[in-house]
């Protein structure tokens, strides 16, 4: 039985050479974004892994998103490497 892993955030830097180096040790790898139809996954695709993940939109704030994920796709592990995008965002919404 492989292992499976479901990334939040898998879009951002780290998030993309996570799902890299789990690819390598043979994991199934799932990976969400807030908006997966507007994502370029320019970071998956500048590392060649953009067509060896399975891509979801999930959205961090949302529970019964999240609770679905988890649910459909049955990680093994969950890695939440989520943030917020915007620096002046961050600061005014706290």
């Amino acid at each position: 039985m492989s292992k499976k892993a479901l990334i939040i955030g898998i879009t951002g830097q780290d998030g993309a050479y996570l799902a890299r180096h789990l690819l390598t040790k043979d994991y199934e790898v799932t990976g969400s974004s807030r908006d997966v139809m507007a994502s370029s996954f320019s970071n998956l695709k500048a590392l060649g892994i953009r067509d060896k993940v399975k891509l979801i939109s999930v959205s961090i704030n949302d529970f019964r998103s999240v609770f679905n994920a988890i649910q459909v796709f049955s990680p093994s592990e969950i890695y939440n490497l989520a943030g917020q995008t915007s620096v002046g965002l961050s600061l005014t919404s706290q």
